[in-house]
């Protein structure tokens, strides 16, 4: 039996994905407020301009903060893509990251705790 990694619950939960290096806020939020999320038992998903993803994750330290590295599969605009990327946690109320597309472009991001209200809550 294959067991799944246990996260920590400070890095558990949906992420509101507030900066990417790569693409600005209005983008982000093209199709819905951008996101990231991550579940106890090693899966999740993240949404951001019309790229939705699915996770497959392993909880990890980095420099002395719990983080999450995953590999991850999904759509760009209904092409199938796949990649990689890693976040830490960088205080209770901030995540930091890098995501990569297989063959393609990357982007660091930074996101918040997501909020649910109106999802466009400024950082």
């Amino acid at each position: 039996m294959v067991r799944a990694p246990k996260f920590s619950a400070r890095m558990s939960g949906r992420w509101r994905i507030v900066a990417m290096s790569g693409w600005d806020r209005e983008a982000i939020d093209l199709v819905e407020p951008g996101y990231v999320e991550f579940a106890r038992n090693g899966t999740g998903q993240f949404g951001f301009i019309a790229v939705n993803g699915w996770l497959d994750c392993r909880s990890v330290e980095r420099d002395g903060r719990p983080g999450v590295e995953f590999t991850w599969e999904g759509s760009d605009e209904g092409d199938q893509v796949s990649g990689r990327g890693w976040a830490v946690l960088v205080d209770d109320n901030t995540i930091e990251g890098h995501l990569f597309f297989h063959l393609g472009d990357d982007s660091s991001f930074r996101a918040k705790p997501f909020t649910g209200d109106d999802g466009l809550d400024e950082p």
